[in-house]
């Protein structure tokens, strides 16, 4: 006899803010995905609403919580794009309940990107800067053309977003400069300028340059600039709304449903990897 594959059950962390909400409703039209758990910070206005309501989507019958393991019980798996320091709250909690994690949280440091690292050693994880499926051909088509172009071209990268955002550059930015610092065999760190201000003398020719811009409500936009003598290539990525990134990690949750143990990214969920 046919079983059917209950409903995937998800956690999703931060459920009142701009990425959360946009998650609860991706969970809503996603077949085989269920809310299941809703997590905020102590002391926020809306703990103990119905999560749906709270997010204009209408009741669906998961509280608001600030209880963090309450709240993973009731899931098998966490999607978290909040805070470096509250993702690795979150990730501790999940490693002891046994639970899998899709990460979206950007700005982490080195130290808190091993313990994910860690984490992945024996619970399933993906991890990611950026979620859209847009993104992810963007960093396989810039790797192309790097390769291709080599000395010749020089690489800009400029990145926009609304006024609100805490990390600068973004942390699609920055995956977008170790994409293409790997395919033109550079050391990032020596390579990156950040900006240019007063600087005297010309561009070297193995700079990267990363440009971050702070304006309005600009969900995201993302430039590669490739200029050679003569010609240039430019590769744009807009994203209209959060809606992308929302169904992207509902998308990489269902993938890492089968999987036991491990760290992935988007571009193994998309098999770009």
């Amino acid at each position: 006899m046919k079983t059917t594959k209950q409903p995937l059950k998800i956690v999703v962390a931060g459920a009142c803010g701009r990425m959360g909400r946009a998650i609860l409703a991706a969970i809503q039209a996603a077949p085989g995905a269920r809310l299941a758990g809703a997590l905020e910070h102590a002391g926020h206005p809306q703990l103990g609403r119905d999560a749906g309501e709270a997010a204009g989507l209408g009741g669906l019958g998961v509280i608001i919580e600030s209880d963090l393991e309450s709240a993973l019980s009731k899931g098998e798996l966490m999607i978290d794009f909040t805070t470096p320091k509250a993702t690795l709250e979150h990730l501790a909690a999940a490693e002891k309940m046994g639970r899998k994690m899709v990460i979206g949280t950007t700005g982490m440091d080195a130290a808190q990107a091993r313990r994910v690292e860690r984490f992945a050693r024996s619970r399933a994880c993906v991890m990611s800067s950026n979620f859209s499926v847009g993104v992810n051909l963007l960093w396989k088509a810039v790797a192309l053309v790097a390769r291709t172009t080599g000395r010749d071209f020089d690489v800009e990268i400029v990145e926009a977003h609304h006024h609100f955002k805490k990390d600068s550059p973004s942390g699609t930015a920055l995956t977008t400069a170790r994409v293409l610092a790997k395919a033109l065999g550079r050391d990032l760190d020596k390579a990156a300028t950040y900006g240019r201000h007063t600087r005297e003398g010309s561009r070297p020719p193995e700079e990267i340059g990363i440009h971050a811009v702070r304006a309005g409500d600009i969900v995201g936009d993302h430039t590669v600039l490739f200029a050679g003598p003569g010609e240039r290539l430019e590769f744009v990525h807009r994203a209209h709304s959060r809606e992308n990134f929302a169904s992207g990690a509902v998308r990489a949750a269902l993938w890492l449903r089968s999987r036991k143990s491990g760290l992935y990214s988007m571009q193994d969920v998309l098999g770009l990897a």
